[in-house]
């Protein structure tokens, strides 16, 4: 099997969020997917298979983290499009079948690849006893993503709040089934950014996300209402940072970003 690993979200690499690509004939059984995701040990590593022709969909696609296997994942989908596309493997717009359901992905001439992901619905919901604690910031406003993103979004006073955030990762797996997205307005939009952001995922072993595509299909809708626009641009603020462009048309957002292909081999085991 031949192995990459793609920085996603990032013109440039050691930037943006690094997955696992794997293109295979088959699946093999879910342990194997899984161990060789543990090895990788990447926030995602992404297996993909092509599919017969004549379908709704060209390829079959699943994520998985050092240790499960997740419904949706933004960056591990454009690092494995980027693959296809860089490699001769498919041309033009691809379309994945996936638990979250047909994802599809179209390159531009620019290099950058748009996917069109279902919109996260959001609920706004009382602010948990302790969050404030686990996070270290108190909270404006939280609300619940639902079951395809699985996080809470916990809205903070300003950027700064976002940037000097050291939470509690323990304490934090107690609040969402996936973790928590802790967000702000940005402080100058000059700078070429109207939000930003940080994800924390213990209880999918990844304490922090680089850069995280399915919390922007929940960050695009919150921050649409309220800044009063359907294209906007997020900064996930990590210490290996990157910028996702959004653009809500109802139940559907669609990521915008680039990739870099910076490692490739062989999986010998």
């Amino acid at each position: 099997m031949r192995i990459r690993i793609v920085d996603a979200f990032t013109d440039r690499p050691f930037a943006g969020n690094p997955a696992g690509v794997l293109l295979l004939d088959a699946f093999p059984d879910d342990d194997r997917l899984q161990k060789i995701a543990l090895e990788v040990n990447h926030a995602e590593t992404a297996f993909a298979h092509p599919l017969p022709g004549g379908g709704e969909a060209d390829w079959a696609l699943r994520w998985f983290t050092p240790t499960t296997e997740v419904t949706m994942c933004g960056h591990a989908t454009l690092a494995t499009a980027h693959v296809l596309h860089t490699t001769g493997a498919h041309e033009g717009t691809v379309r994945f079948a996936t638990r979250s359901g047909v994802l599809v992905a179209t390159p531009q001439e620019d290099g950058t690849i748009t996917l069109d992901f279902p919109t996260a619905p959001l609920t706004p919901v009382e602010i948990p006893a302790g969050v404030a604690e686990a996070l270290g910031a108190r909270p404006r406003a939280v609300v619940d993503t639902g079951p395809n993103v699985g996080d809470l979004i916990v809205e903070l006073a300003d950027e700064k709040a976002i940037h000097a955030l050291t939470p509690d990762l323990k304490a934090l797996a107690a609040y969402s089934a996936r973790g928590i997205i802790a967000t702000a307005r940005a402080e100058d939009p000059a700078r070429g950014y109207d939000f930003v952001s940080r994800c924390f995922f213990p209880n999918a072993g990844i304490d922090e996300d680089p850069v995280t595509g399915s919390a922007h299909t929940a960050l695009a809708p919150f921050w649409s209402e309220r800044l009063g626009r359907p294209d906007l641009t997020g900064l996930q603020a990590s210490p290996r940072s990157g910028r996702v462009r959004t653009e809500l048309r109802g139940d559907r957002t669609l990521l915008s970003g680039r990739a870099v292909t910076v490692i490739e081999g062989e999986l010998l085991a």
